[in-house]
């Protein structure tokens, strides 16, 4: 069965950096589309950044784009988010998740990812 864990998530002050990791494992590993989601307190889950199973094609929201970069090592069956320049409205629980059906056009819908993770908690505080 595949299983995702984040890693990396932590305290940071405005303008810092954090580098989030998703590690896969379970009976079968193949490199599944993963995407990478966060969730506020009294917000709805947002998708942020997805890439294909190659690590070719990427994918970001508008409110990330050229502030966060995701990386993937299939040889580690991991899958990075590096976060710059964080703001504090960029505080959340930030989750991966793996599409398994890997859609041929990368999507941040998270009903669309069937495998996630127990996410891992990003503040961004002064």
């Amino acid at each position: 069965q595949l299983q995702l864990v984040e890693s990396g998530g932590g305290l940071v002050q405005p303008g810092g950096s954090l580098r989030l990791s998703c590690s896969a494992s379970g009976f079968i590993w193949r490199p599944y589309t993963i995407g990478w989601f966060r969730q506020a307190p009294g917000k709805e889950r947002e998708g942020i950044s997805c890439i294909s199973r190659g690590g070719v094609n990427t994918k970001y929201a508008d409110s990330v784009e050229g502030r966060f970069t995701i990386s993937r090592d299939n040889a580690k069956s991991t899958v990075y988010l590096q976060m710059n320049s964080l703001k504090p409205e960029d505080a959340a629980v930030y989750y991966c998740a793996a599409d398994r059906n890997s859609q041929p056009v990368l999507t941040l819908n998270p009903q669309e990812y069937d495998v996630w993770g127990q996410g891992t908690q990003v503040t961004v505080s002064s």
